[in-house]
Formats: C-alpha cells, sequence, structure tokens
C-alpha cells in the first residue's frame, strides 16, 4: 500500500485529487495539507511514502517545502503537480529533492501512471517537462558521452538511459532481461561514479545537466 500526502491551497483540488487516487486499490490517502507548514507537520505525523506538493503555497513554496521535506524524511518522495511550467521552477523543484514533475492539466491516467512510477523509485518528467530538459542540454559532438559519464560502462550507459526517461528498477530489470539485484547494484554504482545524490540527479546528469547540490 502507498501512503499519499495531499498539498496544495486549493480545497477544490486537493478533493479532486483525492478522489482519483481513492480510485486506486493500492493507494491510502493519509493526510492533506494548504501550507507548507502543515505539509510538514503531516509529514511528520504521517509519514507518507509520497507527497504530491503544488509549487504556489501560501508562506513557503513547496520547493522549500520539498527541500525541507528531504531533510525530515528522506525515505518521502516528492512529487511535485502544479501548474507553474517555467524552467526555473523544475530545475529548483528538483534540486530541492523533488522525484518528479508534472503539470495539473496532465490526464488522470498521466497522474496515476507518474504516482506508481514514483511509488517504484523511478522518476518522472511530465509531458512538455522531459523535452525542455533536453533543449537545455548543451550541445555536444555526436557520440561523444557528458563527461560526467566517461567512467561509466555500456550496461551502465543503458541502465542510465531508461532511468533518465523515468523507468522505475523493475522496468529497467525486464527491458534489460536481468534481475532486480543487478539493476539496483547497476544504479548503485551509477550514483557514485556520477557523483549523484539522487536518481532525479543522475537522470539531469544523463541529460548533460549539472543540477545544484541538494
Amino acid at each position: 500500500m502507498t501512503r499519499v500526502l495531499i498539498v496544495d491551497d486549493h480545497p477544490v483540488f486537493r478533493d479532486g485529487l483525492a478522489g482519483l487516487l481513492a480510485t486506486l486499490p493500492e493507494v491510502e490517502i493519509v493526510g492533506s495539507a494548504g501550507t507548507a507548514e502543515e505539509a510538514l507537520t503531516a509529514l511528520r505525523e504521517n509519514a507518507p511514502d509520497i507527497v504530491l506538493m503544488d509549487i504556489n503555497l501560501p508562506g513557503a513554496s513547496g520547493v522549500e517545502a520539498a527541500r525541507r521535506a528531504a531533510q525530515v524524511a528522506p525515505a518521502t518522495a516528492v512529487l511535485v503537480v502544479t501548474m507553474v511550467d517555467d524552467d526555473d521552477s523544475v530545475f529548483a523543484a528538483l534540486a530541492a529533492g523533488a522525484r518528479g514533475y508534472i503539470l495539473k492539466g496532465a490526464s488522470a491516467g498521466e497522474i496515476t501512471a507518474a504516482l506508481r512510477t514514483v511509488a517504484a523509485g523511478g522518476a518522472v518528467f511530465g509531458p512538455g517537462i522531459a523535452s525542455r530538459l533536453l533543449a537545455r542540454t548543451p550541445t555536444r559532438p555526436s557520440g561523444q558521452a557528458p563527461p560526467a559519464q566517461d567512467d561509466l560502462t555500456a550496461r551502465e550507459r543503458e541502465v542510465l538511459d531508461l532511468l533518465a526517461d523515468g523507468a522505475s528498477n523493475r522496468q529497467i530489470a525486464r527491458s534489460l532481461g536481468v534481475s532486480l539485484k543487478t539493476v539496483q547494484n547497476h544504479v548503485s554504482r551509477i550514483l557514485d561514479k556520477l557523483q549523484a545524490a539522487d536518481r532525479t540527479q543522475a537522470a539531469l546528469r544523463a541529460r548533460g545537466i549539472t543540477p545544484p547540490p541538494h
């Protein structure tokens, strides 16, 4: 069962999202909040697996809430669900530790798929977000890997490419025809070699983008 906390300052959207998630048998909604402070209190009290976080909150922003959530509950994943789609907000949220970023205009299917991907350990960039990350990738000669990837083996590059597409460890294992444990070992070595704090940073580095440190 995936325990979910919903953070949004609009009650109507909160209720709508809760109604959508209530249709998923594997999801348990453990609380909701309208501010960053309420979110952090609920985080401590309810220990959710995933926080669905808006960016525009009264007082401290959702980015700041994500940063503080990563400090007080590092095992909890933050998935940003917001109307804000400017590049600075996307990068700030990912640098703050968010596992993914999708827009409120996404379909119900896209939102539930994103939630399941994050729950499985993957990273999510919603429609339009991934292409904009790629658009900001520095131009390199064809076939030349980013400098940070020079030490990766061919199989580690394959794993990293799938990771950057938002695939979970289980999805990567199925795609490559290897065991889950093998994928976990590859991911661990990739994070070490890229000096990435988590899968999101590794995904950004796979696209030639060096995110700010957490």
